[in-house]
């Protein structure tokens, strides 16, 4: 061979060997799935506790991934963000629920969201009408009415 076929045989070898570095090196490189659909925080703003109905909701936000397994008991909005290596299994890095509860009237009372902090599930907002329980523990309650049975009423 001459000078010249060695020197095609070279850079080939490196050009190879650059390229099977390139792609090892972008092997190690995550990949990131996005699944799913949660409001952001100002979509959620728009939504009037007390007012809103399923409705607007779903006109405001669009529609949920799912809803509740009672008839009419809220609208559950989620997404999910998984990382993952060429040979592991994928891990789920970030998770959100958004929960948008009902009334028998369909009127939202309540909009909260949920995500995923070290295996827990944590709230990190709620928006909810105001109870006339609320600060009562469930002794309290349960005593309180007590006194309010009208014993004269069909059960």
């Amino acid at each position: 061979m001459g000078r010249q076929g060695q020197g095609n045989f070279g850079r080939l070898t490196r050009a190879l060997c650059m390229g099977i570095g390139l792609l090892a090196i972008s092997a190690c490189e995550p990949i990131y799935d996005y699944h799913g659909y949660a409001p952001s925080d100002d979509q959620l703003a728009e939504i009037i506790v007390g007012k809103d109905t399923r409705e607007t909701v779903t006109q405001l936000i669009g529609s949920p991934s799912s809803t509740g397994v009672l008839k009419d008991s809220g609208f559950y909005y989620m997404s999910m963000r998984k990382k993952s290596y060429l040979y592991q299994a994928p891990e789920v890095i970030e998770r959100e629920v958004v929960a948008i509860s009902f009334n028998d009237k369909g009127v939202v009372t309540n909009v909260e969201r949920f995500g995923l902090q070290d295996g827990n599930v944590v709230a990190l907002s709620r928006r909810v009408t105001a109870s006339n329980i609320e600060g009562l523990t469930f002794l309290q309650q349960l005593f309180g009415n007590i006194g309010s049975l009208d014993i004269g009423s069909d059960i």
